[in-house]
């Protein structure tokens, strides 16, 4: 059995979409599984959607999620180069090849012609418009010209695509790993453009020609490629390479989060999520368009939850590391329905990754958040982030909700204030405050039975008085645990604002 080498292939017209990631991801699991070789190959032949910035964009994208690359841009491989417009010349040679072997052709026609064969379609009712099997005869090509004047035309230089010719009455066969047996008939496949007028391949012939010098055995690509695939066989059968054809894989859609139709950026704007796993900021208009991980989300939850659209394990397990993925993962697991992007979902795989990780990491999104003139020990960001960490959904509110520990409160919240700040809470507050001054240290422990012990001398119901106490200490009617809150603010600091409270809310 051949080693498994899989490819993702993206273009550099812009930023790379959280569903081009989900593909790279299902590439690279299987090459992991298998020790095969995951490669990255950069698809430039239409330069004139290239966008500056966009093919580095992808290579950092790629290695925040956690994607190492084996082989190809970035990296290097026995294959190079793996930037399609650096392969220019490999491609005319098989064009030349197809053209030899009478499965290719030379068109000559100009959008003029080609916009009015369309009208002269439609007009007669056709509902198929295109370059085909029955319209080619009546266009200006190698198959309609005398020899002499497709010759002159190519050496007089005049401008020209080649074109494939597909059969015209013929059904393909293909096995998709993920649906099973395709059949297609040619009558629906029109003849492709594989070499453009400026020289440069199309996909369909660039991605082919590179699959096969490139030995790649798996094709794992999104269900819009899937139209396209009958014409890549008859490619690999045209230029000799059947056997070498790779298996494909389509994937399944990226639903919107309603699942009513295809995701798309538009639709993401509109409920607030990000799209892009990094921040991208275009080179045209310059609007910024935020990414997952300044969102806040962790790179190993945001892949633990694309790997889910479209594939599940067969078991109830949802959070598996990479490890974990590689072990369980199979392409026959992956379903043909599209699949809805549930932004909820991945706020709750991110919780659960933040959870799991360790205080002394979290530590570290805290101390790079806080504001200017903000000073925290690497013990004190670790204690509050494991009091946290149940509480948030991205590594930036770590910073917001930790906030009261680092600014005393300015403002009171005024709903607990008319309702809890009372005579019995002034004077458990006084006393409390007098008793905490007196303390060398201070634990949630000895925070929690020092406030007992005046409530009980005071006899008033240490419940009544939580919520006043929380308000004048942190300035809300809620938060995390408050006796460990104290513990970590301190004695002093915490009577201070107790006394600071007093003086400020009005007395009842």
């Amino acid at each position: 059995m051949k080693p498994v080498r899989v490819r993702f292939a993206p273009s550099p017209t812009g930023a790379l979409h959280i569903g081009g990631v989900r593909t790279a991801i299902y590439n690279y699991l299987l090459a992991k599984q298998t020790n095969g070789t995951m490669i990255l190959r950069i698809e430039d032949t239409d330069q004139t959607r290239f966008v500056p910035g966009a093919e580095e964009y992808i290579l950092k994208a790629l290695e925040w999620v956690g994607i190492k690359i084996d082989e190809g841009v970035g990296v290097g491989g026995p294959h190079a180069p793996y930037r399609q417009s650096e392969r220019k010349s490999i491609y005319h040679q098989y064009a030349q090849q197809l053209l030899a072997d009478g499965n290719a052709y030379y068109a000559f026609d100009t959008e003029d012609e080609l916009e009015a064969m369309r009208n002269r379609l439609k007009a007669a009712g056709s509902s198929n418009q295109q370059y085909s099997a029955t319209t080619r005869m009546m266009m200006d090509n190698s198959l309609t010209l005398p020899e002499s004047e497709v010759q002159r035309k190519l050496e007089s230089g005049h401008p020209y695509v080649i074109r494939l010719k597909v059969p015209d009455s013929e059904e393909i066969h293909l096995h998709d790993l993920i649906r099973g047996e395709v059949n297609v008939h040619t009558s629906q496949i029109d003849d492709k453009v594989l070499m453009k007028s400026d020289g440069m391949p199309t996909y369909h012939l660039a991605n082919v020609v590179d699959d096969y010098l490139m030995q790649i055995t798996h094709v794992i690509r999104g269900e819009e490629w899937l139209p396209s695939a009958p014409l890549h066989v008859l490619l690999y059968r045209f230029l000799g390479w059947e056997k070498q054809m790779p298996q494909f894989a389509h994937l399944p859609l990226l639903l919107k989060p309603d699942g009513n139709g295809k995701l798309s950026k538009r639709d993401a704007d509109k409920a607030g999520f990000p799209l892009f796993p990094l921040n991208w900021i275009d080179p045209t208009s310059g609007e910024l368009s935020k990414g997952f991980r300044e969102s806040g989300y962790l790179p190993d939850a945001l892949l633990n939850f694309l790997a889910f659209l479209g594939w599940n394990p067969g078991t109830e397990q949802e959070i598996f590391s990479l490890q974990e993925l590689t072990a369980a993962f199979s392409v026959d697991r992956i379903g043909k329905a599209g699949a809805r992007f549930d932004i909820h979902k991945a706020q709750w795989f991110n919780q659960q990754y933040l959870k799991n990780k360790s205080n002394e990491a979290l530590a570290a999104y805290l101390l790079a958040a806080l504001p200017p003139g903000a000073t925290c020990t690497p013990n004190k960001a670790e204690k509050i982030c494991g009091l946290l960490k149940d509480r948030v959904t991205f590594t930036h509110d770590f910073a917001l909700q930790a906030q009261f520990f680092f600014e005393a409160p300015t403002a009171y919240d005024q709903h607990v204030v008319s309702k809890r700040w009372n005579d019995d809470a002034i004077k458990v507050l006084t006393a409390y405050s007098h008793a905490l001054s007196s303390l060398t240290g201070l634990t949630a422990e000895v925070a929690k039975t020092t406030l007992e012990n005046v409530t009980a001398t005071l006899g008033i119901g240490t419940g009544k008085i939580l919520q006043a106490l929380r308000v004048a200490i942190s300035g809300a009617a809620s938060g995390p645990d408050l006796m460990v809150s104290m513990e970590i603010l301190g004695a002093p600091e915490v009577a201070a604002r107790i006394n600071r409270a007093l003086s400020t809310l009005p007395k009842v």
